[in-house]
Formats: structure tokens, C-alpha cells, sequence
């Protein structure tokens, strides 16, 4: 008796652990090439790169992402090749881009990045939501765009301890302090249209 093949919802199944786990060794990368400064050459460190973009690219179910994971590939070759730290401390530069040319791509194609993540929960938004959702997503892209010069400059001028502190710790208490922001202001922004329908409908 043969197994049934696996069904969309199996398959999505399987790939959220593997998911989570590649995030987290995303946000653990830049303290681990700290760690392995003046103990593991680079080209051991490239070795992981790549495995971690073959990885995404595995999961990937996207071109833009296969792309994206190609990019990795290249730097990890590129540090490999050259046998010095600069393509691997430009890869969390290579992420921020890609989440700004996301974000950036759906304000121009529509939906935004934002409203797609809000429909999740809550399929049938108001205009109004809409609009706001739009705005969130535009300056999601104020933050990568920001953050992506930062990476940039961490990794070109400062040193490796100052590059590591700015993109494994820096860099998320950033985002965490933004997605707080956006949730004490979607709360205000809710109960004024909250408060303004029940005021329309006490005059009905």
C-alpha cells in the first residue's frame, strides 16, 4: 500500500519548521561571524552561507527569492574565493534590500505589503483600513531602506564587533520598537473609527 502524495496543506506543514529554523539562523548570522573572528577562516563561514542559501532556495516558491537565495550563493563563493570577511558581512545588507524591493513592489502593483498581511485576519477591510495599511507599508520601506545603508556602513567602515552588534541586536530592537509603534497607533487609529461610527449611528 502506497502513501498518498502530499497534499498543499502537508507540504506547508513541513516547510514551517524548516522556515523558522532558517529565520533563526538568519538572526543569529552576524553574531556567529563575530564569534568565529580570529578562531574560523572565513571560507568555514562560507561554507554555512551557502548552505543557507541553498536552503531558501529550496523553500523558495517564488523567483524573486530563488534570485535572492542566488545572492547569497554569490557572496558565499565570492568569501570563499577571495578568502576575506567583506561578502559575508554584506549578507544582512542583501536581506534588507530584498525586503525593501518587496514592500516597494507591492505599493506599485497593489495589494500592499501590509493589507496582504492584514487580510490574513481580517479578510474585508474598509477603505479606511486600507489606506492605513498602505501607509505601514510605506514606511516599512522607509525602515529597510534606512537600516540597508546602515548595514552597508557597518560593514565597510566600522569594525566587526560594532557590525555584529548593530545587525544581530541593534537592528531587530529597531524593528521590535516599530512593530510596537504600529500596534499602539492601529489601536488609536481603530478606536477614533470605532467612536465616529458609533457617533454616525446615533444620529441615524
Amino acid at each position: 500500500m502506497t502513501e498518498a502524495p502530499p497534499t498543499p496543506t502537508r507540504r506547508r506543514g513541513r516547510r514551517a519548521p524548516a522556515g523558522v529554523l532558517l529565520v533563526a539562523a538568519g538572526v543569529a548570522y552576524p553574531v556567529v561571524v563575530w564569534l568565529a573572528l580570529g578562531h574560523v577562516g572565513p571560507r568555514w563561514i562560507a561554507l554555512g552561507l551557502a548552505g543557507l542559501a541553498l536552503a531558501r532556495a529550496a523553500l523558495a516558491r517564488e523567483p524573486f527569492w530563488l534570485a535572492v537565495s542566488a545572492l547569497a550563493g554569490a557572496l558565499a563563493l565570492a568569501a570563499w574565493w577571495s578568502g576575506g570577511w567583506l561578502p559575508l558581512k554584506l549578507y544582512p545588507l542583501l536581506v534588507n534590500l530584498a525586503f525593501l524591493a518587496v514592500f516597494a513592489a507591492s505599493l506599485r502593483r497593489g495589494p500592499s505589503a501590509i493589507e496582504r498581511l492584514a487580510r490574513l485576519r481580517e479578510p474585508a477591510l474598509p477603505p479606511a483600513a486600507v489606506a492605513y495599511t498602505r501607509r505601514v507599508t510605506q514606511v516599512w520601506c522607509v525602515f529597510f531602506g534606512g537600516n540597508a545603508l546602515l548595514s552597508a556602513a557597518t560593514a565597510l567602515w566600522a569594525d566587526a564587533a560594532t557590525w555584529a552588534l548593530y545587525n544581530g541586536l541593534v537592528a531587530y530592537v529597531l524593528m521590535g520598537l516599530l512593530m510596537g509603534g504600529e500596534w499602539l497607533v492601529r489601536r488609536r487609529v481603530r478606536a477614533r473609527a470605532a467612536a465616529a461610527a458609533g457617533a454616525r449611528d446615533g444620529r441615524a
